[in-house]
């Protein structure tokens, strides 16, 4: 069965950068789409960036500018390059996939079929 794995959470200083990673397993074909979530603590899950199977990622405006994703392994392994990181990019970061539609069908996190367990980002 399809799982997602993340990884590359950590404790960071302000200003620092991370490589957040998001590993597919259980499938032959790659995402339709994959994106990536944040939750800080007390605050509204947030997204981060949608990553369709063709075509540039597509960022929201809190991150844009610092997070790059990118994919590898024929679009099986997903990584978020964090930099300039503040401490307001602290909380858990989740990636989620589906392959049931194209990025734009999926309006909010529960709408994709997949979920990996999360990864924690500390910013201090």
């Amino acid at each position: 069965h399809v799982q997602l794995v993340e990884s590359g959470g950590d404790s960071v200083q302000a200003g620092g950068s991370l490589r957040l990673s998001c590993v597919v397993t259980g499938t032959f074909t790659d995402p339709t789409c994959m994106a990536w979530y944040r939750q800080g603590p007390g605050q509204e899950r947030e997204e981060i960036v949608r990553v369709p199977s063709h075509g540039l990622p597509r960022y929201t405006s809190s991150t844009q500018g610092r997070f790059t994703a990118s994919k590898a392994n024929g679009g099986f392994t997903q990584y978020l390059q964090m930099s300039s990181v503040q401490p307001s990019d602290t909380g858990m970061y989740y990636c989620v996939a589906d392959w049931r539609d194209s990025c734009g069908s999926y309006v909010t996190m529960v709408d994709y079929r997949y979920r990996g367990q999360g990864t924690q980002v500390t910013v201090s």
